[in-house]
């Protein structure tokens, strides 16, 4: 692997700052965090270098070490042993409905799908549409927990910089009734809207899980002087610079 040009940093940041006209198709519509493990695989030297600000590298191993929310504390996992996969899941979407929380869920092989290739491939940015134009987003996958949080704010921050955004998936059920609960909380709701950050789970889900949009995922981790962030755009039908 090589070093990602920082030409790159600069297309993928542009856009929390310009203005462009609204997409046809694609794209976000505008409309204490939870704790997670310690253990996280440290990113690439190219990556490291790829942000080239203090402490960048610490940072990308892994955010600050807390405890991991247990599924028992949402629901109860005895008495939803007794129901079909079908209710499960509906009782899932109904119990997160206006709570402020983003409840989805997945089946157990997409979530292997998703378990495999994130484990080389820990890595991206994503652009989220707001009105006019869109800010970028960096995330970082460590099943089974996803962590997002603004590119600008990474870039500036380094260790100190915060999730804006938390995903569990609860592997609980995968064998049972083949689904995995998949749980977000929004750490600042002054950064992320729940609509943004539902959309921001979707397409995180979507470049993992399909396979002309994570080749643009290994890319970015592997070959990252080939990466460029306009194919990130055009895949979401965004508007590019």
């Amino acid at each position: 692997m090589r070093r990602l040009p920082l030409r790159l940093l600069r297309s993928a940041a542009a856009g929390s700052l310009r203005s462009r006209p609204a997409p046809s198709r694609g794209g976000c519509p505008a409309t204490r965090p939870p704790h997670l493990p310690a253990e996280a695989a440290a990113a690439p030297a190219e990556l490291a270098r790829w942000l080239p600000r203090r402490g960048y590298s610490r940072f990308a191993s892994g955010f600050t070490p807390l405890e991991p929310k247990k599924l028992g504390s949402i629901l109860d996992v005895e008495r939803a042993k007794g129901l079909s996969p079908e209710h499960l899941v509906a009782a899932w979407d109904d119990y997160h409905l206006g709570r402020g929380h983003i409840g989805v869920s997945m089946k157990a092989k997409l979530y292997r799908l998703l378990e495999q290739r994130s484990a080389t491939c820990p890595y991206f940015v994503i652009p989220l549409w707001r009105g006019s134009g869109y800010t970028t987003m960096f995330m970082q996958v460590q099943l089974p927990h996803m962590i997002f949080t603004g590119l600008e704010d990474y870039k500036a921050r380094g260790t100190q910089a915060s999730p804006y955004y938390t995903v569990t998936h609860f592997t609980e059920f995968a064998e049972t009734k083949d689904t995995v609960l998949v749980r977000g909380d929004v750490v600042f709701t002054s950064k992320l809207t729940d609509a943004e950050a539902k959309c921001l789970l979707e397409t995180a889900h979507s470049f993992y899980l399909n396979d002309v949009r994570y080749k643009l995922v290994e890319r970015f981790n592997k070959e990252t002087h080939d990466f460029e962030f306009k194919d990130v755009l055009q895949a979401l039908e965004m508007p590019s610079m």
